[in-house]
């Protein structure tokens, strides 16, 4: 049979995999920041966009989407040329691919440390940077899909089923989770509301991790870990269970995040028995992976590719043990809102997706470059580097949560709570978070030893043209008595809508009877919709990421209930856009803060946290003590609000000004009468004040009122 004669597209490979190791220093650094600032809270620097609360999403979206897209990006368009035995379909659509991610991940960058910012977790973009993240996904997918329907080779190797089920399922995270109706250029508000809003973030949010986190580094690890050991995967069988069973239960977890908050108990009951059945497919690829390398453990001690490769299925393993264990709701209760999570995700996201990048960059770029690695000894510095940064970094945070859960519900032989004054627990943690920031800089600096490394490797390259290929044509016939899944694989699309259905029938079960059931979120008729000042505060509150600090979510827990206050009922978040339960409590929770001080107290807080506070971690706001707050858009707000299903009526809507300037005059009365403080009815800080004020006052006592819930 007469071969086929091409070329691969190597050029954007280049491009992803040094756009990925610039952004990792980028990311990480913002994450060493942004740790320091939660040891020593002079290092927020006084400037608004410099906060924790502002760089913690700058952090998480340039390390998800900037580091590990960049990275999986750049291993896809490597591997699956060659799997395919094609170039990819189009060199425009692969430029257009890289362009257009570098300029989502700049507005990204410039806009979060603004402030502009959705207010929902790890999907923090407003909606123009929303339908551009879409238009350059379809592009790439397009891209993907044509190259199969072009393919040389009939066999759809694994690393590819990853792949497929990655680019259909980010989509339909991505486009359901982000609608939302826009107000202005850059301000939007999400279609969902409160419990219903909550269950969509984290079906969205725990999948991001699975599928853009998990799935397309198992497609490379599935390709490039048999490379590095020159040994053929371990088993085609396990690696078919493997991928259909991971994407069909993966789906099914996201309820897990919302366990003992508002969201009916069916809801969590599922998340929690999935995320308990995950074990199996996730560790059966971990020994997949690990079995692939026997008898090539000799190469261990020499060649630091497969030392990161190792490590990283190891923390695969270990991350996906680590988190169906926090789906137990027990154990949840004792780790939820606390460093426990926070060592669970860097466990994954350092260890797993880091080395893991990092070992198959630092195997292909003497193949892209033709040049011998520069130095393996680097090499094997930034792997132990970063190593010990993990191992500060988890272990550090493990204590932390640990520290901080036995405190929390710790009572005394009078039945009273041991440390009811939430800063009590805070304090004890300050070591620990020293030690966090420790670990980041570590591997910080052997990220940076890994960039130079890669950077001399490249230096002087000369031959840098595509490289050649041969394959004879696509041959589509096969043996009657071929395995079914080899077939399968013959028919790509096929496979693609097999897959499709796999990762809809948990999604379709969980989220429509939430979304159109009525009762599933009672109504509490004492509940009425924010004033328009408030909405303008709320707003505030987001814009200056409160939320990653501080939860609006009280657990029917004694311990939660003796020190927040009564716990919360869905009934009390229907006007919420988005909602605001919280992941993180870095401070105490504030749904039942509404009434529990003066106005004068929250200024002062404000100002500084340590007149009122003494110990606090938080920084100051001076900011909104000066700036006047922007209020053009506030009947526009008010209206898009009522667009969604809010109650307002017409004179409500018209008059949403007057009553805002109102209001806001009330407070600045207050203001001036108790402590002083002239001409702050204008100030962004009223309209803080009036929505902290708000918070948890409609829903106190609402089962003993009968009211609806």
């Amino acid at each position: 049979m007469k071969l086929e004669t091409f070329r691969y597209d190597d050029a954007i490979v280049r491009r992803f995999a040094w756009a990925a190791l610039v952004w990792a220093i980028v990311g990480m650094l913002v994450g060493v920041v942004a740790a320091l600032q939660l040891a020593w809270w002079p290092a927020n620097g006084g400037i608004p966009w410099l906060t924790f609360g502002r760089l913690r999403p700058l952090h998480t979206n340039a390390v998800i989407f900037a580091f590990a897209g960049n990275a999986f990006f750049s291993g896809i368009y490597y591997s699956s040329q060659r799997l395919l035995k094609a170039r990819m379909w189009s060199d425009v659509l692969s430029k257009l691919h890289f362009w257009g991610w570098q300029l989502i991940i700049v507005a990204a960058a410039v806009t979060l440390p603004l402030g502009i910012t959705s207010g929902k977790e790890y999907a923090e973009l407003e909606w123009p940077i929303d339908i551009a993240i879409t238009v350059v996904w379809v592009g790439f997918a397009f891209n993907f899909f044509a190259t199969i329907a072009k393919r040389r080779e009939r066999h759809l190797y694994v690393a590819i089923w990853f792949y497929i089920a990655t680019l259909v399922t980010v989509a339909l995270l991505h486009v359901v989770n982000s609608l939302a109706l826009p107000v202005s250029f850059l301000k939007s508000y999400s279609v969902y509301a409160g419990v219903q809003d909550a269950l969509v973030q984290w079906w969205y949010g725990h999948n991001a991790v699975a599928f853009f986190l998990t799935t397309p580094f198992l497609g490379l690890m599935y390709y490039f870990m048999p490379k590095a050991a020159e040994r053929p995967v371990y088993s085609y069988r396990l690696s078919i269970v493997h991928f259909w069973s991971l994407i069909f239960l993966y789906i099914w977890a996201g309820p897990h995040h919302l366990l003992y908050t508002a969201l009916p108990e069916w809801a969590q009951t599922l998340g929690m028995v999935f995320s308990l059945m995950l074990i199996a497919p996730s560790w059966g690829g971990m020994i997949n992976g690990l079995l692939t390398l026997r008898g090539a453990w000799d190469k261990l001690r020499t060649d630091p590719v497969i030392k990161f490769m190792v490590v990283a299925i190891t923390f695969y393993g270990v991350a996906t043990f680590e988190g169906p264990m926090l789906a137990i709701k027990k154990l949840n209760v004792l780790t939820h809102y606390n460093d426990w999570t926070i060592a669970h995700v860097h466990g994954g996201a350092l260890g797993w997706v880091g080395f893991l990048s990092f070992g198959i960059i630092y195997w292909m770029f003497p193949r892209l470059y033709r040049k011998p690695l520069h130095s393996t000894g680097l090499a094997n510095v930034h792997f132990w580097l970063g190593t010990l940064g993990i191992a500060f970094y988890v272990v550090s945070m493990w204590t932390a949560g640990i520290t901080q859960g036995l405190m929390w519900f710790a009572f005394g032989g009078d039945g009273r709570l041991t440390y009811p004054n939430f800063l009590e627990t805070l304090i004890r943690l300050e070591p620990f978070y020293w030690l966090r920031m420790v670990g980041g800089l570590l591997y910080l600096t052997g990220v940076c030893v890994g960039f130079y490394n890669l950077f001399k490797t490249a230096q002087g390259a000369t031959d840098l043209a595509d490289t050649q290929a041969s394959a004879p044509p696509l041959v589509t016939d096969l043996p009657q008595e071929a395995h079914w899944h080899s077939r399968l694989e013959g028919k790509p699309l096929a496979f693609t809508l097999l897959a499709l259905v796999a990762i809809l029938i948990g999604s379709v079960i969980e989220i429509v009877p939430l979304l159109a059931i009525e009762s599933n979120v009672p109504t509490i008729t004492s509940v009425k919709p924010y004033t328009a000042l408030e909405l303008e505060g709320r707003d505030i509150y987001i814009r200056e990421g409160c939320y990653n600090c501080h939860s609006q979510m009280i657990r029917p827990l004694r311990a939660e209930t003796e020190r927040h206050g009564e716990h919360s009922k869905a009934g009390e978040f229907v006007y919420d856009h988005p909602f605001q339960f919280g992941s993180k409590r870095t401070g105490p929770d504030l749904h039942r803060v509404g009434g529990k001080y003066p106005n004068s107290w929250h200024y002062n807080h404000m100002k500084d946290p340590r007149e009122t506070s003494a110990g606090s971690l938080m920084p100051g706001y001076p900011w909104l003590l000066e700036d006047r707050l922007d209020g053009h858009l506030t009947r526009d707000k008010v209206d898009a609000m009522r667009s969604l299903g809010v109650p307002y009526t017409d004179a409500q809507v018209a008059s949403a000004e007057v009553d805002r300037d109102a209001q806001a005059k009330v407070i600045g009365d207050d203001l001036a009468t108790s402590i002083g403080v002239k001409d702050a009815a204008d100030k962004e800080i009223v309209a803080l004040i009036a929505y902290l004020q708000r918070l948890g006052v409609d829903g106190r006592g609402a089962h003993a009122a009968g009211a609806g819930e």
